[in-house]
């Protein structure tokens, strides 16, 4: 993904949401870590994980304090 991406505006991530979920999944659940953490991305409307954590840095680093 090129510095140029932008945030889609109606995708907010939730990391607490996310975190979470992740755990209930994990720990209650029994789901493996790598399957959990897509199942949290996609609760929040997310394709995958990936496209979570690379929405996030786009989300995220046009707001870095200098």
């Amino acid at each position: 993904m090129s510095h140029t991406t932008t945030a889609d505006p109606r995708l907010i991530p939730d990391i607490e949401a996310f975190e979470e979920r992740l755990a209930i999944m994990v720990h209650e659940g029994g789901i493996p870590t790598y399957i959990a953490m897509d199942l949290a991305a996609q609760a929040q409307s997310f394709r995958n994980q990936a496209h979570y954590w690379v929405w996030l840095r786009v989300y995220v680093e046009p707001k870095r304090l200098s």
